[in-house]
């Protein structure tokens, strides 16, 4: 069950890989286009597994791996996703002589993993979700909107992901 701590945050739990990728897919089908989403969390915390599920709520086709090495993806499906990887990034300055810009204010979906390291970069409207490992399958998911876009986003996400299923009445 989620709960809200407040009106722009949400905080739940994932109990596996796969749900993790259901509730990244969840968002992903609400998305249009314009979006920036900023992911933080260790190494194995469910980043890449969530851009995977995104990117199926996208209807992207082809397999979704981490950019670190190549730093950018993009995938066509619905929309243009790019996932971003800011790991091995150590100045802002890196970041923007990529032209993150051009991707941050585009009319695809920017996933941004290691987004702390680039956090002055966002622009003021984005969805900033962090992701806590818990044990070897449980995962704590924290997501905060900033701005009213994404927030939003969040609210219709909560309806979307959370919504009890409608009982028939005996």
């Amino acid at each position: 069950m989620a709960s809200i701590f407040d009106q722009r945050t949400l905080d739940f739990i994932s109990h596996s890989e796969a749900q993790t990728r259901r509730l990244g897919a969840r968002l992903g089908e609400l998305l249009q286009g314009g979006e920036v989403i900023a992911l933080q969390g260790a190494l194995g915390s469910g980043k890449t597994r969530w851009v995977q599920g995104l990117a199926q709520g996208l209807q992207v086709h082809e397999p979704v791996t981490s950019p670190t090495f190549t730093l950018i993806n993009e995938y066509h499906g619905r929309l243009t996703l790019y996932h971003i990887d800011m790991y091995r990034i150590t100045q802002l300055a890196e970041a923007l002589d990529l032209g993150l810009d051009d991707y941050l204010y585009g009319e695809g979906v920017c996933v941004i993993e290691w987004a702390e390291r680039i956090a002055a970069a966002l622009p003021r409207d984005h969805l900033w979700i962090t992701l806590y490992h818990l044990d070897e399958t449980k995962r704590r998911i924290v997501m905060r909107a900033a701005g009213e876009r994404h927030f939003q986003l969040l609210k219709d996400f909560h309806r979307l992901a959370f919504a009890m299923p409608a009982r028939n009445p005996t």
